[in-house]
Protein backbone atom coordinates (compact mmCIF):
# COMPACT_ATOMS: atom_id res chain seq x y z
CA UNK A 1 0.00 0.00 0.00
CA UNK A 2 2.80 2.45 -1.05
CA UNK A 3 0.31 5.71 -1.53
CA UNK A 4 -1.02 4.96 2.03
CA UNK A 5 2.64 4.39 3.99
CA UNK A 6 4.95 6.39 1.96
CA UNK A 7 2.08 9.57 1.22
CA UNK A 8 2.38 9.60 -2.20
CA UNK A 9 0.26 8.67 -5.49
CA UNK A 10 1.61 6.95 -7.77
CA UNK A 11 1.87 8.43 -11.54
CA UNK A 12 1.52 6.48 -15.03
CA UNK A 13 3.62 7.66 -17.67
CA UNK A 14 1.91 10.29 -18.80
CA UNK A 15 2.56 12.08 -15.41
CA UNK A 16 -1.07 11.44 -14.02
CA UNK A 17 -2.13 10.12 -10.93
CA UNK A 18 -3.41 6.82 -10.95
CA UNK A 19 -6.95 6.16 -11.10
CA UNK A 20 -8.12 4.31 -7.72
CA UNK A 21 -5.27 5.45 -5.25
CA UNK A 22 -6.43 7.24 -2.00
CA UNK A 23 -6.71 10.83 -1.71
CA UNK A 24 -4.14 12.42 0.70
CA UNK A 25 -6.49 13.21 3.40
CA UNK A 26 -7.76 8.94 2.98
CA UNK A 27 -3.66 8.42 3.34
CA UNK A 28 -4.10 10.09 6.85
CA UNK A 29 -6.76 8.56 8.17
CA UNK A 30 -5.47 4.73 7.35
CA UNK A 31 -2.36 5.87 8.63
CA UNK A 32 -3.72 6.56 12.14
CA UNK A 33 -5.49 3.67 12.56
CA UNK A 34 -2.58 1.72 11.41
CA UNK A 35 -0.60 3.22 13.84
CA UNK A 36 -2.88 3.69 16.94
CA UNK A 37 -5.00 0.50 16.68
CA UNK A 38 -3.92 -2.10 14.28
CA UNK A 39 -0.42 -2.41 14.70
CA UNK A 40 0.02 -2.22 18.21
CA UNK A 41 -2.58 -5.03 18.57
CA UNK A 42 -1.82 -7.63 15.70
CA UNK A 43 1.64 -6.45 14.59
CA UNK A 44 3.45 -9.95 15.96
CA UNK A 45 0.63 -11.72 14.01
CA UNK A 46 1.26 -14.05 10.72
CA UNK A 47 -1.70 -13.70 8.32
CA UNK A 48 -3.26 -16.88 8.14
CA UNK A 49 -2.81 -16.39 12.23
CA UNK A 50 -5.36 -13.81 12.59
CA UNK A 51 -8.78 -15.11 12.78
CA UNK A 52 -12.03 -13.30 12.86
CA UNK A 53 -13.92 -14.42 16.17
CA UNK A 54 -10.91 -12.94 17.68
CA UNK A 55 -11.12 -9.18 15.66
CA UNK A 56 -14.68 -9.63 16.50
CA UNK A 57 -13.81 -9.16 20.19
CA UNK A 58 -11.51 -7.01 19.95
CA UNK A 59 -13.31 -4.66 18.10
CA UNK A 60 -16.04 -4.98 21.07
CA UNK A 61 -13.31 -3.85 23.55
CA UNK A 62 -11.97 -1.07 22.07
CA UNK A 63 -13.63 2.46 23.25
CA UNK A 64 -14.75 3.66 20.07
CA UNK A 65 -17.84 4.57 18.21
CA UNK A 66 -19.14 1.66 15.95
CA UNK A 67 -18.37 4.14 12.53
CA UNK A 68 -14.55 3.39 14.39
CA UNK A 69 -14.91 0.53 14.49
CA UNK A 70 -16.13 -0.37 11.46
CA UNK A 71 -13.16 1.97 9.56
CA UNK A 72 -10.84 -0.56 11.16
CA UNK A 73 -12.10 -3.86 10.21
CA UNK A 74 -12.42 -2.22 6.74
CA UNK A 75 -8.77 -1.29 6.62
CA UNK A 76 -7.80 -4.91 7.79
CA UNK A 77 -10.04 -5.76 5.21
CA UNK A 78 -8.22 -3.46 2.75
CA UNK A 79 -4.75 -5.04 3.94
CA UNK A 80 -5.63 -8.71 3.10
CA UNK A 81 -7.05 -7.61 -0.57
CA UNK A 82 -3.61 -6.63 -0.91
CA UNK A 83 -2.09 -9.50 0.34
CA UNK A 84 -4.37 -11.79 -1.89
CA UNK A 85 -3.35 -9.59 -4.49
CA UNK A 86 0.24 -10.72 -3.83
CA UNK A 87 -0.47 -14.10 -3.35
CA UNK A 88 1.17 -14.20 0.32
CA UNK A 89 -2.34 -15.76 1.07
CA UNK A 90 -5.42 -17.25 -0.26
CA UNK A 91 -8.56 -15.95 2.14
CA UNK A 92 -9.67 -12.85 4.20
CA UNK A 93 -10.87 -13.74 7.12
CA UNK A 94 -12.31 -10.15 7.93
CA UNK A 95 -15.13 -10.63 5.52
CA UNK A 96 -16.78 -12.66 8.60
CA UNK A 97 -15.97 -9.84 11.31
CA UNK A 98 -19.20 -8.77 12.08
CA UNK A 99 -19.26 -5.28 12.98
CA UNK A 100 -21.69 -2.64 12.65
CA UNK A 101 -21.35 0.90 11.52
CA UNK A 102 -24.75 2.33 12.46
CA UNK A 103 -24.28 6.14 14.40
CA UNK A 104 -24.54 5.95 18.19
CA UNK A 105 -25.21 9.57 18.30
CA UNK A 106 -27.63 11.36 15.66
CA UNK A 107 -25.21 14.30 14.05
CA UNK A 108 -26.00 17.67 15.47
CA UNK A 109 -28.53 19.95 12.94
CA UNK A 110 -28.50 23.86 13.67
CA UNK A 111 -31.66 25.16 13.11
CA UNK A 112 -32.19 28.37 10.97
CA UNK A 113 -32.54 30.45 13.67
CA UNK A 114 -28.84 29.58 14.93
CA UNK A 115 -26.87 30.00 11.59
CA UNK A 116 -28.33 33.09 11.92
CA UNK A 117 -27.49 34.07 14.83
CA UNK A 118 -23.84 32.54 14.32
CA UNK A 119 -23.53 34.21 10.98
CA UNK A 120 -24.17 37.75 13.57
CA UNK A 121 -20.97 37.01 15.86
CA UNK A 122 -18.92 36.49 12.54
CA UNK A 123 -16.95 38.97 10.60
CA UNK A 124 -15.02 38.25 7.12
CA UNK A 125 -14.00 36.09 5.92
CA UNK A 126 -15.33 33.48 8.81
CA UNK A 127 -18.60 34.80 7.97
CA UNK A 128 -18.59 34.14 4.18
CA UNK A 129 -17.06 30.90 5.03
CA UNK A 130 -20.00 29.88 7.27
CA UNK A 131 -22.34 31.36 5.00
CA UNK A 132 -21.00 29.77 1.68
CA UNK A 133 -20.71 26.14 3.64
CA UNK A 134 -24.62 26.20 5.24
CA UNK A 135 -25.28 27.04 1.71
CA UNK A 136 -23.64 24.66 -0.70
CA UNK A 137 -22.46 21.87 2.05
CA UNK A 138 -19.35 21.55 0.59
CA UNK A 139 -16.60 19.86 2.84
CA UNK A 140 -14.03 22.07 4.52
CA UNK A 141 -11.21 20.78 2.52
CA UNK A 142 -12.97 21.48 -0.52
CA UNK A 143 -14.02 25.33 0.68
CA UNK A 144 -10.31 25.72 1.40
CA UNK A 145 -9.64 24.14 -1.86
CA UNK A 146 -11.96 26.94 -4.14
CA UNK A 147 -9.67 29.43 -5.78
CA UNK A 148 -11.46 32.69 -7.69
CA UNK A 149 -11.20 30.98 -10.92
CA UNK A 150 -13.41 28.40 -9.72
CA UNK A 151 -16.35 31.07 -8.97
CA UNK A 152 -17.82 32.01 -12.28
CA UNK A 153 -20.05 34.85 -11.25
CA UNK A 154 -21.61 35.54 -14.78
CA UNK A 155 -23.16 31.80 -14.95
CA UNK A 156 -23.62 31.74 -10.58
CA UNK A 157 -21.87 28.51 -10.61
CA UNK A 158 -19.09 26.88 -9.04
CA UNK A 159 -16.24 24.40 -9.94
CA UNK A 160 -14.89 22.18 -7.47
CA UNK A 161 -11.91 20.62 -8.69
CA UNK A 162 -9.69 20.24 -5.60
CA UNK A 163 -9.02 19.61 -1.84
CA UNK A 164 -6.53 21.16 0.43
CA UNK A 165 -5.96 18.79 3.18
CA UNK A 166 -3.54 20.10 6.09
CA UNK A 167 -2.06 22.66 3.53
CA UNK A 168 -1.66 19.72 0.59
CA UNK A 169 -3.97 20.21 -2.61
CA UNK A 170 -5.42 16.62 -3.80
CA UNK A 171 -8.45 16.19 -6.22
CA UNK A 172 -11.58 15.72 -4.31
CA UNK A 173 -12.78 12.65 -2.34
CA UNK A 174 -14.76 10.76 -5.26
CA UNK A 175 -15.65 11.69 -8.78
CA UNK A 176 -18.68 12.24 -7.99
CA UNK A 177 -17.20 15.55 -5.78
CA UNK A 178 -15.82 17.30 -8.69
CA UNK A 179 -19.38 18.41 -10.17
CA UNK A 180 -19.95 21.90 -10.11
CA UNK A 181 -22.47 22.97 -7.60
CA UNK A 182 -24.92 26.54 -8.55
CA UNK A 183 -24.16 29.12 -6.97
CA UNK A 184 -27.59 31.45 -5.72
CA UNK A 185 -27.99 35.00 -6.46
CA UNK A 186 -27.57 36.67 -3.20
CA UNK A 187 -25.23 33.89 -2.23
CA UNK A 188 -22.99 35.24 -4.88
CA UNK A 189 -23.29 38.68 -4.09
CA UNK A 190 -22.21 37.77 -0.24
CA UNK A 191 -19.13 36.40 -2.20
CA UNK A 192 -18.56 38.96 -4.56
CA UNK A 193 -18.50 41.79 -1.69
CA UNK A 194 -15.75 39.49 0.30
CA UNK A 195 -14.03 39.33 -2.62
CA UNK A 196 -13.98 43.23 -2.88
CA UNK A 197 -12.36 43.11 0.18
CA UNK A 198 -10.06 40.60 0.30
CA UNK A 199 -6.17 41.52 -1.06
CA UNK A 200 -5.80 38.18 -2.22
CA UNK A 201 -8.44 38.81 -5.24
CA UNK A 202 -7.04 37.61 -8.14
CA UNK A 203 -8.31 34.45 -10.48
CA UNK A 204 -5.18 31.93 -9.20
CA UNK A 205 -5.53 33.24 -5.62
CA UNK A 206 -7.20 30.87 -2.86
CA UNK A 207 -10.61 32.58 -1.98
CA UNK A 208 -9.76 32.10 1.96
CA UNK A 209 -6.14 33.06 1.57
CA UNK A 210 -4.79 32.84 4.73
CA UNK A 211 -2.54 36.38 5.73
CA UNK A 212 0.07 34.49 7.85
CA UNK A 213 1.29 32.94 4.55
CA UNK A 214 0.83 36.31 2.16
CA UNK A 215 -1.88 34.25 1.00
CA UNK A 216 0.69 31.52 -0.60
CA UNK A 217 -1.66 28.79 1.68
CA UNK A 218 -5.68 28.62 2.26
CA UNK A 219 -6.40 28.96 6.33
CA UNK A 220 -6.03 25.92 8.27
CA UNK A 221 -9.80 24.92 9.04
CA UNK A 222 -8.45 23.97 12.84
CA UNK A 223 -7.18 27.03 13.88
CA UNK A 224 -9.93 28.80 12.13
CA UNK A 225 -11.82 27.05 13.98
CA UNK A 226 -10.53 27.42 17.51
CA UNK A 227 -9.94 31.20 17.25
CA UNK A 228 -13.10 32.55 15.72
CA UNK A 229 -16.14 29.87 14.89
CA UNK A 230 -15.77 28.68 18.74
CA UNK A 231 -16.09 31.76 20.46
CA UNK A 232 -18.98 32.51 18.19
CA UNK A 233 -20.69 29.41 18.74
CA UNK A 234 -20.16 30.20 22.48
CA UNK A 235 -21.83 33.88 22.36
CA UNK A 236 -24.39 32.79 19.77
CA UNK A 237 -25.29 30.22 22.57
CA UNK A 238 -24.60 27.34 20.41
CA UNK A 239 -23.64 24.34 22.41
CA UNK A 240 -22.93 20.81 21.44
CA UNK A 241 -19.70 18.89 19.36
CA UNK A 242 -20.35 21.28 16.68
CA UNK A 243 -17.88 21.47 13.97
CA UNK A 244 -17.40 22.37 10.00
CA UNK A 245 -19.15 19.05 8.68
CA UNK A 246 -22.15 19.86 11.04
CA UNK A 247 -23.02 22.90 8.22
CA UNK A 248 -22.61 19.66 5.64
CA UNK A 249 -25.38 18.08 7.92
CA UNK A 250 -27.11 21.17 8.24
CA UNK A 251 -27.34 21.60 4.08
CA UNK A 252 -29.14 18.52 4.04
CA UNK A 253 -31.27 18.01 6.19
CA UNK A 254 -32.77 21.48 5.55
CA UNK A 255 -32.97 20.64 1.45
CA UNK A 256 -35.19 16.76 2.96
CA UNK A 257 -37.22 19.52 5.01
CA UNK A 258 -37.70 21.88 2.53
CA UNK A 259 -38.78 18.43 0.76
CA UNK A 260 -36.56 18.27 -1.94
CA UNK A 261 -36.27 14.93 -3.69
CA UNK A 262 -33.35 12.52 -2.59
CA UNK A 263 -31.18 12.45 -5.91
CA UNK A 264 -31.65 16.34 -6.01
CA UNK A 265 -29.89 16.09 -2.54
CA UNK A 266 -27.51 13.61 -3.27
CA UNK A 267 -26.11 15.64 -6.54
CA UNK A 268 -25.73 19.14 -4.19
CA UNK A 269 -23.63 16.89 -1.57
CA UNK A 270 -22.19 14.87 -4.27
CA UNK A 271 -22.45 11.46 -2.76
CA UNK A 272 -21.14 8.93 -4.73
CA UNK A 273 -23.57 6.49 -4.45
CA UNK A 274 -27.37 6.49 -4.10
CA UNK A 275 -28.65 3.78 -6.07
CA UNK A 276 -26.71 2.27 -9.59
CA UNK A 277 -30.04 3.00 -11.05
CA UNK A 278 -30.64 6.64 -10.04
CA UNK A 279 -27.18 7.22 -10.59
CA UNK A 280 -26.96 6.19 -13.89
CA UNK A 281 -30.18 6.63 -15.41
CA UNK A 282 -31.81 9.65 -13.41
CA UNK A 283 -30.00 13.62 -12.92
CA UNK A 284 -31.77 16.13 -11.30
CA UNK A 285 -32.40 19.11 -13.86
CA UNK A 286 -30.05 21.89 -12.67
CA UNK A 287 -32.77 24.20 -12.48
CA UNK A 288 -34.03 22.07 -9.46
CA UNK A 289 -30.60 22.08 -7.72
CA UNK A 290 -30.26 25.72 -8.17
CA UNK A 291 -33.80 25.65 -6.68
CA UNK A 292 -33.08 23.65 -3.73
CA UNK A 293 -29.91 25.86 -2.83
CA UNK A 294 -31.63 28.77 -3.42
CA UNK A 295 -34.69 28.00 -0.69
CA UNK A 296 -31.83 27.03 2.07
CA UNK A 297 -30.00 30.56 1.14
CA UNK A 298 -33.99 32.07 1.57
CA UNK A 299 -34.17 30.83 4.97
CA UNK A 300 -30.39 31.98 6.34
CA UNK A 301 -30.88 35.30 4.30
CA UNK A 302 -34.56 35.99 4.59
CA UNK A 303 -34.30 40.08 3.15
CA UNK A 304 -32.74 39.63 -0.56
CA UNK A 305 -30.14 41.81 -1.37
CA UNK A 306 -30.06 45.33 -2.95
CA UNK A 307 -26.55 45.00 -3.68
CA UNK A 308 -25.99 44.02 -7.68
CA UNK A 309 -22.37 42.15 -8.53
CA UNK A 310 -20.02 44.54 -10.36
Amino acid sequence: MPDILNKVKRKDSHGTEEEGRKSYATQETYEGYLKKWILPRWRSYRLGDVKAVQVEEWLRSLPLARGSKAKIRNIMSALYSHAIRWEWIRYNPITAVRQSAKRMKVPIILTIEQIQALLQQLNDPCRTMVLLDASTGLRIGELLGLKWKDVDFENLQVDVTRSVVKQRVGPCKTEASQKPIPLDADLAVQLWSWRLKSPYNQPEDWVFASPHTRGTQPYWPGTLFRTHIAPALKAADITGNVGWHTLRHTFGSLMKANGEDIKTIQELLRHANYKVTADVYTQAMTKAKRKAQSRVVRLILPVKSSNKLG
